[in-house]
């Protein structure tokens, strides 16, 4: 496990000294634990073990971020800043170093077979400010509206800016958990994520049949086929749909569920809802060979027609 050396100078890494021994800080502990790190604190004027930790402040104090040097017109993110460091490591990464005479980066090649995996959720010690989740689950950061999870509504969170990131920390039962995370955003452009609500319920042309009594049950229960039929049926205001159910119950225990309802299923593709249409199909499924339906019209059609009256000289009127 490698060690990560504190200075002494810290107040938030102890909480006291007993008898000349640093009393670690329960949040410094929580850190070490989470990321597989052993504190180690420093002596005062021990330049040995306190030189490294002191000359990384140093440099990022001095060298990264002056505090004589405004940053923010030259970066117009976090994210910009980050790259620019990034970058910057890149160039300074792949020079040989006056002490050790070899590139920093040659050399963590080398440390990475002894260096172990950080774990993926950072730990959140410090929360930030309290937010309660208004009633369209959602809550305001800085003028502007940030989406959680549908379930904390009513609920008290804790936001916080992570760089660039809005982090929502939510602190329940089984202690704090991150329940959601935005990029900033400004006042007047609302940041809401879909995942946090509940899919939407069908709309009136997208329901799905549910059964209230045995016989819608009993009908459905037949298949695929009769849900579509009772779709299509309803949809073109065809008549007597509960008595033609009851008739397709019947002949399901007499022919079998699957035959009926692929019967039903060719109905409401051809929209054939009449009377005697759905033992009709069903006489044809059994001695004619397979195919597709064939829509009710003018020229195809179940009703009665009036050649005959061509025989007769008559007029069909």
């Amino acid at each position: 496990m490698p060690t990560y050396a504190l200075t002494d100078n810290e107040r938030t890494v102890t909480v006291e000294h007993v008898a000349q021994i640093a009393v670690r800080h329960p949040q410094v502990v929580a850190a070490g634990r989470h990321y597989g790190l052993t504190i180690a604190t420093c002596v005062p004027a021990d330049p040995e073990s306190k030189g490294g930790s002191e000359a990384t402040v140093r440099l990022a104090k001095r060298d990264l971020l002056p505090t004589e040097v405004n940053l923010r017109p030259a970066y117009a993110s976090f994210a910009e800043l980050e790259q620019a460091c990034a970058v910057f490591c890149g160039q300074v990464n792949t020079r040989a170093h006056r002490e050790t005479g070899r590139a920093p980066a040659e050399m963590l090649a080398e440390e990475r077979g002894r260096l172990h995996r950080l774990p993926q959720a950072p730990l959140t010690t410090v929360f930030g400010e309290t937010r309660k989740v208004m009633w369209d689950s959602t809550i305001s950061v800085g003028g502007v509206r940030y989406s959680v999870p549908c379930g904390l509504i009513d609920e008290r969170v804790w936001v916080r800016f992570a760089g660039d990131e809005l982090v929502v920390t939510h602190v329940g039962s089984d202690g704090p958990v991150e329940v959601a995370r935005h990029q900033r955003s400004t006042p007047g452009r609302p940041s809401i994520k879909d995942e946090h609500y509940p899919p939407r319920p069908p709309g009136a042309l997208a329901r799905t049949p549910r059964a209230r009594n045995e016989q819608e049950s009993a009908f459905l229960a037949i298949g695929e086929g009769a849900k579509q039929w009772l779709v299509e049926a309803a949809a073109t205001g065809a008549s007597r749909i509960r008595t033609k159910m009851a008739e397709a119950i019947t002949l399901a225990k007499l022919h079998g569920a699957e035959r009926v309802d692929r019967a039903l299923g060719t109905a409401a593709a051809a929209g054939r809802f009449a009377d005697g249409d759905l033992r009709a199909i069903l006489d044809h499924q059994r001695h004619a060979p397979t195919g597709p339906p064939r829509r009710a019209g003018e020229r195809h059609s179940l009703q009665p027609g009036t050649a005959a009256w061509a025989k007769l000289g008559g007029d069909p009127r």
